[in-house]
């Protein structure tokens, strides 16, 4: 299973592998990759993860989840 996060607020490299470090420390989220240029992530799922649980490890990263697809 797969979700794209759409994330504002990353500015450089650093920020999209801070915002790929917090994504992959949710218990069922395999790997994530983060595309610094589109504003988002692309998240490989285990299992079912609420999308409350993306948007608190975003938010505690320092950036904003405009969107979950």
């Amino acid at each position: 299973m797969k979700k794209e996060v759409y994330i504002e607020g990353m500015m450089c490299k650093h920020c999209a592998a801070n915002a790929q470090k917090a994504l992959e420390g949710i218990d069922g989220i395999k790997a994530a990759k983060v595309d610094l240029k589109k504003k988002k992530a692309t998240i490989k799922l285990d299992k079912e993860v609420e999308n409350s649980a993306i948007e608190k490890a975003i938010a505690d990263a320092g950036y904003t989840v405009t969107g979950i697809e």
